[in-house]
C-alpha cells in the first residue's frame, strides 16, 4: 500500500493564502451503499493513502465528510464512478453521480468523476499482498477495502491528468 514518509502527510502543508486550499492535494471518495472509502493524495508525488471510511445509511455522514474537507483543505474532490466492464452504468452509478453533485453543491469545490472499474479488485489484491508481505500485520477490516479502493481511484486519476 502507498503511504510514503509520514512526515509528507502532515496536515500543515503550505496552502494557497487566498482560498486555504492546498493546490496539489486531492480528496477521493469510493461511494458505496453501506460505506464511503476516502483517500488523500498529492499531485506532486502522485501518491495517495487511505483515510477514514465513512458510514452510509439513508444518506452520507455529511458531518464526517465536512470534517475531512476542513482538515485537509483539498484543491478538488474525486468521486469514483462505478461502471460495468463494458463502461455501462450499474444500479449504483446514479447514486454515485448524485453524491458527487451534492458534494459540489455543499463544498463549492471542483468535483471530478473517475472511472473506478476494477478498483475493488485491485484493492483486494493490494490488501492481500500487504498481509502476505508483512506490511500489514493485522486482519483486514471491512472499511480497509473501501479506503484502499479510494486510494487506487485517486492515484489513477492523478496519473491521467496532464502536466
Amino acid at each position: 500500500m502507498a503511504g510514503g514518509n509520514p512526515a509528507a502527510w502532515r496536515r500543515r502543508d503550505p496552502a494557497d493564502r487566498r482560498s486555504g486550499a492546498r493546490l496539489s492535494q486531492y480528496l477521493a471518495f469510493d461511494y458505496g451503499q453501506r460505506r464511503i472509502g476516502t483517500a488523500i493524495g498529492d499531485r506532486l508525488t502522485g501518491a495517495a493513502r487511505p483515510l477514514a471510511t465513512i458510514a452510509q445509511h439513508s444518506q452520507p455522514d455529511w458531518a464526517a465528510i465536512d470534517r475531512l474537507i476542513a482538515d485537509w483543505r483539498p484543491a478538488a474532490l474525486i468521486v469514483g464512478l462505478p461502471l460495468d466492464e463494458d463502461g455501462g452504468e450499474q444500479p449504483i452509478t446514479e447514486p454515485a453521480r448524485r453524491f458527487a453533485r451534492q458534494l459540489e453543491a455543499r463544498t463549492r469545490l471542483p468535483v471530478h468523476l473517475a472511472d473506478e472499474r476494477y478498483s475493488s479488485r485491485a484493492a483486494d489484491d493490494a490488501l492481500r499482498s500487504a498481509r502476505a508481505s508483512g506490511a500489514m500485520n493485522r486482519r483486514v477490516r471491512k472499511g480497509d477495502r473501501d479506503g484502499e479502493a479510494a486510494r487506487i481511484i485517486l492515484e489513477q486519476w492523478m496519473a491521467e491528468q496532464p502536466g
